[in-house]
Formats: C-alpha cells, structure tokens, sequence
C-alpha cells in the first residue's frame, strides 16, 4: 500500500516563503511524473507545479519565479519551494505520483498566507 506524506505547510505572511515536501511509503517504481496541485475554496484543483522522471518540469504562469519543483528520485520525494508568497496562493495543496497504471495522491496540506 503507498501513501504520499505531505509536510511542511502552514501559516505565512506575504512575502514570505516555506517548503512543502511529500515522500512515498511503500512500494513504488518507475514514477514518471510527480507534481503539486491545489485547491481554494469554491475553485477547481489546479496544477502547479511538476516534474518528470527525466527532470522537465512546468508550472502554472501564477507561480513562475516564485516556486521551485525539485525531486530526489531515490527517496521517492518531491519538494515544492514557494518564495514570495501571496494571498491568492491560499489552498490545500497535494501532492501527485504516477506512473504505468497508478496514480497516487497525498492527503493536503494546507497554506495559507495571510498578514
């Protein structure tokens, strides 16, 4: 059974910055894509960032030069480095894995980003 642990959430004001991470327990192999989406209240979950196997990676045009998507592929962990936080990137965010007949999601972790 895999699970996705996400941490490092919270309370920030704008401006500033914090570090997501999720890590996989469990069993898994050849993951070709891992990612992060959210969702704020009443909006559809969205991509954020993502990156794949091989290192490409693509972000939403809201967080473009302010988050860093990273992986440690032996660890089987992503990370999300978000700087210059605003209101508007208050949401559950989740973390995603998938690969060949599997797609694997964390249970959230909230930010909020408030003064």
């Amino acid at each position: 059974q895999v699970q996705l642990v996400e941490s490092g959430g919270g309370l920030v004001q704008p401006g500033g910055s914090l570090r997501l991470s999720c890590a996989a327990s469990g069993s898994i192999f050849s993951i070709n894509f891992m990612g992060w989406y959210r969702q704020a209240p009443g909006k559809q979950r969205e991509l954020v960032a993502g990156i794949t196997n091989v290192g490409v990676t693509t972000y939403a045009d809201s967080v473009k030069g302010r988050f860093t998507i990273s992986s440690d592929n032996a660890k089987n962990t992503v990370y999300l480095q978000m700087n210059s936080l605003k209101p508007e990137d208050t949401a559950v965010y989740y973390c995603n894995m998938r690969g060949y007949r599997y797609n694997y999601w964390g249970q959230g972790t909230q930010v909020t980003v408030s003064s």
